[in-house]
């Protein structure tokens, strides 16, 4: 007798939050380059995001998510509150300048899979604003970078924010985690700085467990611990973590349109008065032994963490929190730097 066929599991939703405008043509609508309103989609597996077939109300978009974010439960004793609370993770992965649909739902994927070999059972999010598939037109996708910034407040990390200060009535305790690749990572702290100009935002008692920058594209300056700008940053989040690559040359050509004045944290790493929640993890050593894949996605020595799956068990083990920063077993510690190693 045949032994019984083993069904795949179907593939986890990927989940959208997308601030580009709508644009029409005859009977057709599709995504274009400038912000709009937020729309929340979930796309099935292998499909572009499209403004009407994916799109979901707030509320049904919000309870999809926790639903699938969920991962297990509080034990339940005389001595712990929230005894039965549901746990689990939701991943906000904000991409950066130059980024076509197709390339960041591949990245989206990519993200997703890698993360889930190393038993994060969380789920990821993609926050998507607005940019050219053009490196001419960095500065104007900066400019809606920050146009779209609160928007990831307003209607992503507030959103929560509420399902999390209402604890008792939905009985959910879930960490949300922020990822930002390139100009996302100023989406991210541009977001933050937002917040702490909101009266309605401040009034609520909000964190994010884990921030994460990959090529961040911001200032070296903007992460030390006297910066203006990044106080609500360091105040909102448990813990940020850098990933610095010395050979990124995308970042290069980034302090070139700035004329060259602010280094990029994500090529020159912290300054030396970051706050003592901010890690630094240099990635130059172990990239040189990496060699592209001809699948990869952009310039290689800014976006080659989609496709290393080493990054994906260091980022893992940050995001799922268990282990100290130091003990990581994909980092070694040399002369007072964290280095990440093939492990």
């Amino acid at each position: 007798m045949a032994a019984p066929k083993k069904h795949k599991k179907n593939p986890p939703p990927n989940f959208v939050i997308c601030v580009r405008d709508v644009q029409k043509s005859g009977d057709s609508v599709e995504f274009g380059t400038e912000p709009g309103e937020t729309l929340y989609l979930e796309v099935p597996d292998n499909e572009i995001p499209h403004p009407v077939n994916h799109k979901k109300t707030r509320n049904e978009w919000v309870q999809r998510v926790l639903k699938q974010a969920t991962s297990g439960r509080h034990r339940e004793t005389k001595k712990n509150p929230r005894g039965g609370y549901t746990t689990g993770d939701i991943l906000i992965f904000v991409h950066g300048y130059n980024n076509s649909l197709e390339a960041i739902m591949a990245r989206h994927n990519l993200l997703q899979s890698g993360l889930r070999k190393h038993k994060f059972k969380g789920v990821i999010v993609s926050y998507d604003w607005p940019c050219e598939e053009s490196t001419l037109n960095y500065l104007e996708d900066r400019d809606d970078a920050e146009a779209t910034a609160q928007r990831l407040v307003k209607d992503g990390i507030r959103i929560l924010a509420f399902e999390q200060r209402d604890q008792d009535k939905n009985k959910c305790d879930i960490d949300v985690h922020l990822l930002g690749h390139s100009t996302g990572a100023y989406v991210i702290r541009e977001a933050f700085y937002k917040a702490s100009q909101s009266g309605q935002i401040s009034r609520i008692n909000w964190n994010v467990s884990q921030v994460v920058f990959i090529g961040g594209d911001i200032a070296r300056s903007s992460m030390s611990a006297s910066n203006d700008k990044s106080q609500s940053l360091f105040n909102h989040s448990m813990r940020i973590t850098n990933y610095q690559n010395p050979f990124d040359s995308a970042l290069k050509m980034s302090n070139v349109k700035r004329l060259g004045l602010k280094p990029r944290v994500g090529r020159v790493g912290l300054p030396s008065d970051a706050p003592d929640t901010v890690v630094n993890v240099n990635v130059g050593e172990h990239w040189k032994k990496l060699k592209e894949p001809a699948s990869a996605i952009g310039t290689w020595s800014h976006s080659w963490h989609f496709h290393d799956d080493t990054f994906a068990k260091d980022l893992a083990e940050t995001l799922i929190g268990d282990i100290d920063r130091h003990a990581i077993p994909t980092r070694q510690l040399r002369d007072g730097s964290l280095h990440l190693v093939k492990h």
